[in-house]
């Protein structure tokens, strides 16, 4: 959406136009055509995709990203004030990265309650086991399992 507001704004300038919003170098390498850059000019690289392959840590990646989308948006949106049609869609675009955000949340919230729950393993030939009809198991009698107050194993 970024892109197209930018082609929108930039799509019938002059070449006069051009060059006063400091935009001769972009011109020279793109000409009006919206090319996916930093402002410093980097273009974009996919090596700035963090993707680690553990859930805590790529959730935790996606999350910073939802906020610097939201940073840069807020940004674009003090510097475009004076331009309703551009900061309509881009308070838009804010919104849906604080809604973004709030579900990376939750998803992380819910990978940690999952590697917090304890793990049984077990043989259904065990005689510390009934067998129920639906195929589920249930304990014949109290099974401790050395685990501390705190349940993490630690011993401390």
């Amino acid at each position: 959406m970024v892109g197209t507001i930018v082609h929108q704004l930039t799509r019938n300038a002059s070449i006069e136009e051009v060059e006063a919003g400091g935009l001769a170098p972009y011109y020279t390498d793109h000409g009006l055509g919206v090319y996916p850059q930093a402002a410093s000019g980097t273009p974009f690289s996919a090596s700035v995709l963090a993707v680690k392959g553990d859930p805590i840590a790529d959730l935790q990646e996606d999350l910073a990203a939802e906020q610097k989308a939201r940073a840069t948006y807020e940004k674009l949106i003090d510097l475009c004030r004076d331009y309703p049609d551009v900061v309509d869609p881009l308070k838009f675009l804010r919104e849906r990265e604080i809604v973004h955000f709030q579900r990376f949340g939750e998803a992380l919230r819910g990978v940690q309650d999952k590697l917090a729950q304890r793990k049984f393993y077990m043989n259904s030939n065990n005689p510390i086991f009934t067998n129920n009809q639906d195929n589920t198991y249930t304990p014949n009698m109290t099974i401790n399992i050395g685990m501390n107050k705190n349940n993490c194993g630690c011993g401390r």
